[in-house]
């Protein structure tokens, strides 16, 4: 390992990781400079596991040895890595100061953004080539933790694929990375680029695009988890969900095959879209 101690929190080498605390210096930054920010031991095994090349390590020196082998696994074979990769080691005051915040889940690693696939080749290649069977799509979510809470809920049951329209907020930001455990490293996912024109799409690869939306003529969702669009053998479902507070766009609902609701009680008409897509996910894993 090229392991750097550090002294000096203003050390020019250290830009990747300054002001982390930052929300719009950091969605900034990290896109333009075609990086991203992996936290915690365990998310930067993912990552590495995932083929993702990192810039840098950044950890206090008792994390080394549990790191050595992430780190190990990282440098080997990397185009433009091999032990050059820097792991830079300060004491915890000192970490504090370069990133703002304690750093207590033992590492960040500031990764290359890798070049996000195609649509075509994302509902394609998931499911060990043989294609995608089920599929969330993102619908403008802003908060970073829903965001991550999706991806977990995706990973853990069974989701194949996840898109992302263009104005939801980025799965690769540090907190999205963090809540979903790393699993936004293992479910296959992109960004659509034009929504919701991208249901045309959808159909045209073979998906039932279902809108989980409040809606007079919405159906219950275990009606649809048990209907053939579901059930079928060879059926493909696009589960859309949408941002927080509104909810779906009007377009985004009317265009969609159909419109599904999740049955409520105790006068509460919906839940959080993170936990709206855990029960959603679960109740349609026929299509699996």
């Amino acid at each position: 390992m090229a392991v750097v101690h550090l002294t000096d929190p203003d050390d020019e080498r250290l830009a990747d990781y300054t002001r982390l605390t930052d929300v719009a210096l950091r969605r900034r930054l990290e896109t333009e400079r075609g990086l991203y920010m992996a936290e915690s031991g365990n998310v930067i095994a993912r990552a590495v596991a995932a083929g993702h090349r990192p810039r840098s390590f950044l950890m206090a020196e008792r994390w080394l040895a549990s790191m050595a082998p992430t780190i190990a696994a990282a440098c080997d074979g990397a185009p433009d890595g091999g032990p050059d990769v820097p792991v830079f080691v300060a004491e915890e005051p000192l970490l504090r100061r370069i990133t703002g915040f304690h750093l207590h889940r033992g590492a960040l690693a500031a990764m290359h953004r890798p070049v996000l696939p195609a649509v075509a080749d994302v509902l394609g290649g998931a499911r060990g080539g043989s294609g995608a069977r089920r599929v969330a799509v993102l619908e403008d979510i802003v908060d970073h933790t829903n965001v991550g809470a999706m991806f977990r809920s995706a990973a853990g049951l069974g989701v194949d694929a996840v898109l992302v329209t263009p104005r939801c907020a980025d799965p690769l930001y540090r907190r999205s990375v963090r809540v979903s455990m790393g699993t936004v490293f293992q479910v296959p996912w992109t960004r659509i680029e034009a929504w919701p024109q991208g249901m045309t799409d959808l159909r045209a690869a073979g998906f039932t695009v279902a809108a989980l939306a409040l809606s007079e003529d919405a159906v219950d969702l275990d009606d649809f988890a048990s209907s053939p669009a579901v059930t079928a053998a060879g059926s493909r479902v696009a589960l859309v969900l949408g941002t927080e507070g509104d909810g779906l766009s009007r377009r985004t609902v009317q265009a969609a095959d159909t419109v599904v609701r999740i049955p409520m009680a105790g006068a509460v008409d919906s839940l959080n879209v993170a936990a709206a897509s855990a029960v959603a996910f679960w109740a349609t894993r026929a299509a699996r």
